[in-house]
């Protein structure tokens, strides 16, 4: 692996803004500086208000102290958006004297408008250190594990609750622009293919989930589907009375999963007169953890043979 005292991981993430009030200058970053619409601030704002703060800062923090922990090498965390920004990641980096990362996106599927962006804040920096950059690891055996675990909890509890094991389930991930996909991104396959792998972990038959998009835009051109709010309806055309969703694109909570799923998509299923439960995100899961380590010893020891070579 080379000299380990030189060697990092670094995890890329999208960031959150600390309180309500910072939602503003969240968005401009997120826009690269283009002003959104004001209801469209306001009501991004509203959802950042109605869950309190989103945890997502916290909770990367703790997946990097968790994966330091196991791997016994220093893991740095850069955001996009927001603190503590790449900026700061790649000083910290360079102040510790490292001499070589594996950079990893805590977005398993493979982006341009995720992944790509993560990679450009990195590159627009003057790098002290070599970096080996992870594009996706969507399917990586020990994701698929991670997801499922908190899916088998979750349906089970959904089912007792119920009082059937008629529970339909949609696997989500976050929507993008439909030109993103028709220009060649990976994304949605390697989405899917995700929520097949979890599924088939699960051992759920095929007609027992379906795939949709969540979290589209609110501004601005089409945006993948299926919308969840139509699946929803489709399974109340069927007559079920019950939904269970498992979001397998995101790695934590955040305003995505705390007011997309637990309200808004909650409160539509009531509307409808129906009941949805959600699988809990992976968070401090050890075996998140240990897939992000088994990706980042295998990366090293590449490094370290071809340094012997």
């Amino acid at each position: 692996m080379g000299n380990p005292d030189k060697t990092a991981v670094l995890l890329l993430a999208h960031g959150s803004p600390d309180s309500v009030d910072e939602v503003p200058e969240f968005l401009l970053r997120v826009t690269g500086g283009r002003p959104l619409p004001q209801p469209v601030v306001d009501e991004v704002k509203h959802r950042y208000g109605l869950i309190g703060c989103s945890p997502l800062t916290e909770l990367t923090l703790e997946q990097a102290g968790l994966l330091a922990r196991e791997l016994r090498l220093p893991v740095y965390v850069g955001m996009r958006n927001w603190k503590p920004f790449v900026a700061d990641a790649v000083r910290a980096v360079t102040s510790d004297g490292i001499e070589h990362v594996v950079a990893i996106c805590l977005a398993p599927q493979n982006s341009r408008t995720s992944v790509g962006l993560y990679r450009s804040a990195l590159s627009d920096n003057q790098l002290s250190f070599t970096v080996d950059f992870v594009d996706s690891w969507h399917d990586h055996p020990l994701l698929i594990k991670a997801f499922a675990e908190k899916l088998r909890l979750g349906l089970d509890r959904a089912r007792r609750e119920a009082g059937t094991q008629n529970i339909p389930l949609i696997f989500t991930a976050h929507s993008v622009p439909e030109r993103t996909i028709a220009e060649g991104d990976p994304y949605e396959s390697q989405a899917k293919e995700t929520a097949s792998g979890v599924a088939s972990e699960a051992r759920l038959a095929p007609d027992e989930w379906s795939f949709a998009f969540q979290s589209q835009g609110m501004s601005g051109g089409a945006w993948l589907g299926p919308r969840v709010e139509d699946t929803i309806l489709g399974l109340k055309q069927k007559g079920h009375r019950y939904v269970f969703i498992q979001p397998i694109g995101f790695l934590c909570d955040h305003v995505e999963v705390l007011y997309d799923i637990d309200i808004g998509f909650k409160q539509f299923a009531e509307q409808q007169g129906m009941r949805l439960w959600r699988a809990e995100s992976l968070n401090d899961s050890r075996l998140l953890a240990s897939a992000l380590a088994d990706i980042s010893r295998s990366r090293l020891a590449q490094i370290s043979v071809a340094n012997k070579k």
